[in-house]
């Protein structure tokens, strides 16, 4: 679904991404690990189109998306849930959700997206008139969610989904993601709790100053790695 090779990205002359390869299949949930500052985020930005590529190719769905924008890129089934949620604070529930249809991939009635998003998580459906700056970060991160499938995606970005979220609402958003990949949508996933990750990811991609050092199937990430790579 997503065939990434010898990306570089840099921040005017501040080189960040150093020829990453990275390949996410249909329906399979890949974690990008790594310590702060690393380049995660920035690989994210950068499939999504918000930062540009210096040098590789960014392939999605079998079609090369460097040089084009991000709309376009949403329009062709690429989903971004951005670390900090991002959603529109004076905006209703029911508001920040209709703008995932302005970015809809494909047709399909509105009232059966709402309740699929609502099987997933139904605390939204009693919060609809309620503006998002005064929801809980657990429910923010929901609407998050939320917005970004109803556009219809085949791949879904999230960046540290369960970063400064309850534990019950972990447990949800861990089964959304479960959901969602029974539906065929892959998913890159940017974690640092490695517990939730080990559970739900089928291969991992650790970071380490701009480049890709290790890969593999989740299962076979071994403690000495994380140690290595990821405590801080």
């Amino acid at each position: 679904m997503l065939e990434i090779a010898g990306l570089s990205v840099a921040y005017g002359e501040s080189q960040v991404l150093w020829d990453v390869s990275l390949e996410v299949p249909a329906g399979g949930v890949v974690c990008l690990m790594g310590r702060n500052g690393v380049g995660k985020t920035t690989l994210l930005k950068s499939i999504m189109g918000l930062l540009p590529a210096r040098a590789g190719s960014i392939r999605f769905d079998g079609a090369d998306l460097v040089g084009r924008r991000p709309e376009e890129r949403a329009s062709r089934g690429i989903g971004y849930v951005p670390q900090g949620r991002d959603i529109f604070p004076n905006l209703t529930v029911r508001e920040n959700l209709r703008v995932g249809f302005l970015g809809r991939r494909s047709g399909g009635a509105a009232a059966d997206g709402l309740e699929r998003v609502f099987g997933l998580f139904p605390r939204l459906k009693s919060l609809l008139g309620r503006k998002g700056g005064v929801l809980s970060g657990g429910e923010q991160q929901q609407l998050a969610i939320a917005r970004v499938l109803l556009t219809a995606p085949k791949l879904l970005l999230m960046d540290e989904p369960t970063e400064g979220i309850q534990p019950s609402v972990i447990l949800q958003i861990e089964e959304a993601i479960e959901r969602i990949k029974s539906q065929g949508i892959a998913v890159l996933l940017v974690e640092q709790y490695l517990e939730f990750a080990w559970r739900l990811a089928d291969a991992y991609a650790i970071m380490r100053k701009g480049t890709i050092v290790s890969r593999g199937a989740t299962a076979e990430l071994r403690h000495d790695m994380v140690r290595e790579h990821l405590t801080v």
